[in-house]
């Protein structure tokens, strides 16, 4: 159809001609309410970024001379924020000699992917950066489950 002739279609009966797909061969337009059309796409975002789900990112400082007790304790804590649907980042600080030994920071971050097994994702597995040594944990599937009961 002529652009004219859909002009003159889409203004006797009160509506609008909206390009759809500008790139396609022809044009492709549309006659349709406009203003009702941006109001239904704003619902769509709007719901769309209610389901989006925003992980705060909490964080776990050990040392490589961490004892056992405290060790358990953090991780009760890390734990606890994974329950909370969080992302951990679970940081060793390494203190002058203690740098030269970086595999005791991967043995540490071993053992807490380890404990938690498949509940966990390795988003960022262990990295050395400066003087810290860090890993990021995300909830896995059986957190996510457990917060929707």
């Amino acid at each position: 159809m002529r652009t004219l002739d859909a002009l003159d279609l889409a203004r006797s009966k009160g509506l609008d001609l909206v390009e759809v797909a500008p790139n396609g061969r022809p044009p492709v337009c549309r006659i349709m309410n406009y203003g009702k059309y941006l109001y239904q796409q704003s619902k769509r975002e709007h719901a769309a970024r209610k389901k989006q789900r925003n992980f705060s990112v909490k964080e776990i400082k050990l040392r490589p001379k961490t004892g056992e007790h405290d060790f358990t304790f953090k991780l009760r804590h890390i734990e606890e924020f994974l329950e909370k649907l969080n992302k951990v980042k679970v940081t060793i600080l390494f203190r002058g000699r203690e740098r030269t030994h970086p595999e005791i920071g991967e043995k540490i971050l071993a053992r807490i992917a380890e404990y938690f097994g498949e509940r966990v994702v390795v988003e960022q597995p262990a990295r050395f950066e400066g003087r810290n040594m860090t890993m990021v944990l995300l909830p896995g599937e059986t957190f996510k489950e457990a917060a929707k009961s």
